[in-house]
């Protein structure tokens, strides 16, 4: 008997999926069956480490390198990504860059912008396009995306302006998306809500209140959470499910 969110041989391929949610959603999909191509800029360290707990899981895995902001990298990894294993069946583009810790956090606001656009609009949009269109000629697939929960109402800062524009732009493409390449290929986003990943680990006490405050279960997410929606998605359990954007956020409203 199969079970929720049956992938069995199905090959995925998930960006940005050496730590955080695209860990998680890599480890998940291999869970439920799938084979997993990973990525992230180096394809070392963390990416290794993600490769060996698939392995463990009995699944095929390969490690894909690339730089999604420098020109010319979202179709390159595309075309590495069809090539490596003869086809896909399932995209997770979940590739971000972190403006909030780290280096990132130092950018200026047209910088941070400026990367934003780069990877979280730019790559996603030819990736999805162009894996789109060769599920599509293949006979079909599934495609996810990931937005933000208040891209749609807004946040305050720079930071709220920032992700509400580069996520609701991801967001309102792939809902186009979903009607170019449906019936074929179905095309989702996944809108997180406070996901407790490496900014989360560090917030301070006034946003740790903000969280349970604005969130009616009371818990930060995990990115276990969004994996979980993002397997779902990608198997036929999902079948009659395309052009959605779907909050995984608690029950959020703010």
């Amino acid at each position: 008997m199969k079970t929720l969110g049956d992938l069995t041989g199905r090959r995925i391929l998930v960006t940005g999926s050496s730590t955080g949610i695209g860990r998680a959603i890599a480890l998940e999909a291999a869970r439920g069956g799938a084979d997993v191509i990973l990525h992230s800029r180096s394809g070392q360290g963390p990416a290794e480490e993600a490769a060996e707990e698939i392995r463990a899981l009995g699944r095929n895995v390969a490690i894909l390198a690339a730089d999604l902001g420098e020109a010319g990298a979202p179709e390159h990894l595309s075309r590495m990504a069809w090539n490596a294993w003869d086809g896909l069946e399932g995209c997770v583009c979940n590739a971000g860059v972190d403006t909030l810790t780290g280096a990132g956090a130092n950018w200026s606001f047209e910088e941070k912008l400026a990367r934003l656009l780069d990877v979280d609009v730019r790559a996603s949009l030819l990736m999805c396009r162009d894996l789109g269109g060769r599920m599509r000629e293949a006979g079909g697939g599934a495609l996810v995306t990931i937005g933000w929960d208040t891209a749609d109402r807004g946040m305050e800062g720079d930071s709220g302006e920032l992700f509400a524009a580069a996520k609701n732009a991801v967001m309102g493409f792939s809902r186009s998306l979903a009607l170019s390449l449906a019936p074929e290929v179905r095309v989702n986003c996944i809108a997180p809500g406070w996901i407790r990943t490496a900014w989360g680990e560090t917030a301070s006490q006034t946003w740790q209140a903000r969280v349970l405050r604005e969130t009616p279960l009371r818990r930060w997410g995990l990115p276990e959470d969004i994996a979980r929606m993002a397997r779902f998605l990608l198997s036929d359990d999902a079948a009659y499910v395309t052009g959605q954007v779907i909050n995984v956020n608690g029950g959020a409203v703010r």
